[in-house]
């Protein structure tokens, strides 16, 4: 999976030189770190194991192989839910290699609170799309990994979302342009519920369609703050920024 990266960083390293930006940002009296990838001069990968098949699980392991093909790591997160094995849940496709077909279906936990979404990755792009629209459109994504719930869709937050909802932890995920050119990735600093976690997307960032990534396991790797959470257990997919080793 490194080496495969390697060929198609040689492809990029002539895009224009742009680190992430990473800040720390308040809306309606909660703290939030954001993340924002510019996709026409950054280039984002999703990881879940390394050439052996072992599951990465950590940043600092996904860090260890790119240093040994020259390149690193920058901002990174987790991306999407995942089995005990860290399997994913729901679709994941990555550099072309499926691991888990898409699954439009109800279910059961968040995963399965419709609608859920896809976040797909093309060269020079990244769209957050609803599951039943993106099997519809059926983009030719490079790498996709599928998560739920959708936070906003279309400029609207999830019609089960409440303003008062009671289920409150650390949560992740990430909202796109309308042009698919910015992805910005968002961890809350405190506990917070669906409702507030989606209206910081939709009503701070400004973004049409965004993605639930997790809660609880949320993590981030953010060394414009200073930031890289290890946590106690692995983690499934990740996804992150990769850039030549300085």
């Amino acid at each position: 999976m490194i080496r495969a990266l390697t060929l198609l960083g040689v492809l990029l390293w002539a895009l224009p030189a742009a680190a992430t930006t990473c800040s720390n940002q308040s809306f309606q009296g909660k703290s939030y770190a954001v993340c924002e990838v510019d996709l026409t001069a950054e280039r984002l990968e999703l990881f879940l194991n390394d050439d052996e098949g072992r599951t990465f699980g950590y940043f600092g392991n996904i860090e260890k192989a790119l240093r040994a093909e020259g390149q690193q790591l920058g901002f990174a997160m987790n991306a999407g839910m995942y089995h005990d094995d860290r399997a994913p849940v729901g679709y994941y496709l990555e550099n072309g290699r499926e691991f888990q077909r898409v699954i439009s279906s109800e279910g059961p936990g968040n995963f399965g609170l419709l609608p859920n979404g896809v976040l797909c990755l093309r060269d020079g792009r990244a769209d957050v799309f609803e599951t039943r629209a993106f099997v519809n459109a059926g983009p030719a994504c490079r790498s996709a990994t599928q998560s739920g719930p959708m936070l906003v869709i279309d400029g609207a937050l999830h019609p089960r979302f409440l303003k008062d909802g009671t289920s409150r932890y650390v949560r992740n995920g990430v909202g796109t342009s309308a042009a698919g050119k910015r992805a910005v990735f968002v961890i809350s600093n405190e506990v917070v519920n669906f409702h507030e976690f989606a209206s910081f997307f939709r009503d701070h960032l400004k973004l049409p369609n965004a993605l639930y990534f997790d809660g609880n396991v949320s993590r981030l790797r953010a060394p414009d703050l200073g930031r890289d959470d290890a946590g106690f257990s692995a983690l499934g997919p990740i996804i992150g920024v990769v850039e030549p080793a300085k």
